[in-house]
């Protein structure tokens, strides 16, 4: 499929494909995160915060601590403190497992549930707006190159 808009392709000198790749899709996760980190402002969540509520979503039995940051988009060093603020708001609950006393598990809230759904349309409409000129054929295209750039070299 050809692109219909000509972009300027001129690497710097000294710039590979790869790095001008790497410049550009920064340039362009910036430009999406901004607004949808407009979007959850009106909700006082990060964007960290939200992945968090939409994993425990996907899992209303509950996951351990180490289970969430390993689901995360973006790694979170300190997640402990994450699910401190997150349960502080009442968003999410932990409690231990009684089996292994060494496990917390994490639990959305129903005000977690509530506030994701506040938020359902004005992400996806945030998501159509930045994004929805592309065009179905387009985003099913680089969906998957990202997702084949992100696969380790064999």
């Amino acid at each position: 499929m050809k692109a219909t808009v000509q972009i300027d392709r001129k690497p710097k000198p000294g710039s590979s494909p790869e790095e001008v790749m790497y410049l550009e899709m920064m340039r362009t996760m910036e430009a999406l995160s901004h607004r949808f980190a407009q979007v959850l402002k009106a909700e006082d969540l990060s964007s960290t915060q939200y992945n968090v509520l939409r994993i425990l979503r996907g899992a209303p039995e509950g996951l351990p601590c180490g289970e969430i940051g390993n689901r995360m988009v973006t790694r979170d060093s300190d997640i402990t403190r994450l699910l401190d603020r997150l349960e502080k708001r009442t968003l999410i609950s932990r409690c231990r497992e009684s089996k292994d006393r060494r496990t917390v598990w994490t639990r959305i809230t129903p005000e977690g549930l509530e506030t994701l759904a506040r938020l359902d349309e004005p992400v996806r409409a945030a998501h159509r707006e930045r994004l929805g000129h592309l065009g179905i054929e387009r985003l099913h295209v680089l969906t998957d190159l990202l997702r084949l750039a992100r696969r380790a070299p064999n």
